[in-house]
């Protein structure tokens, strides 16, 4: 068990497994609908098939919630083993992530006037308008 080692560098591999081996879904089911929405390219194109395969040299662009990925395909896995284990499946391209403001607790806590919830006082002013209204 302790000696298991990926497969060779010229094997094939099913792209959904392949993610899931490389631990950048959490199931193969959710590989598969990241496949069939089109959040997949392989090679620059549009992968629409859980099944189409993948080979080492292949660059992969997996588009997820927060990120785009880019992956270059060094050996097809086994099995979807600890993070040290899938590190040594691909190569990471990606680009760096964007470097968003980052706001201090007290930024975070003030908002502009005239936005989100209004206030008990905005509440009341806002009744005292309708209720002239009538």
């Amino acid at each position: 068990m302790g000696g298991e080692t990926q497969p060779t560098s010229g094997s094939r591999q099913r792209i959904d497994k392949w993610l899931f081996f490389t631990r950048m879904v959490k199931s193969r089911s959710l590989a598969q609908s990241h496949v069939q929405s089109g959040h997949v390219r392989i090679n620059g194109e549009r992968c629409s098939h859980p099944s189409q395969m993948v080979k080492p040299g292949d660059r992969i662009e997996l588009t997820l919630e927060r990120r785009d990925i880019v992956l270059i395909v060094r050996l097809a896995g086994e099995r979807r083993g600890p993070y040290e284990e899938a590190r040594l499946l691909y190569d990471d391209q990606s680009p760096p992530p964007d470097e968003a403001k980052r706001l201090t607790p007290y930024e975070q806590a003030i908002r502009a006037t005239g936005t989100g919830r209004p206030t008990k006082k905005e509440r009341r002013a806002i009744d005292r308008l309708m209720s002239d209204e009538d």
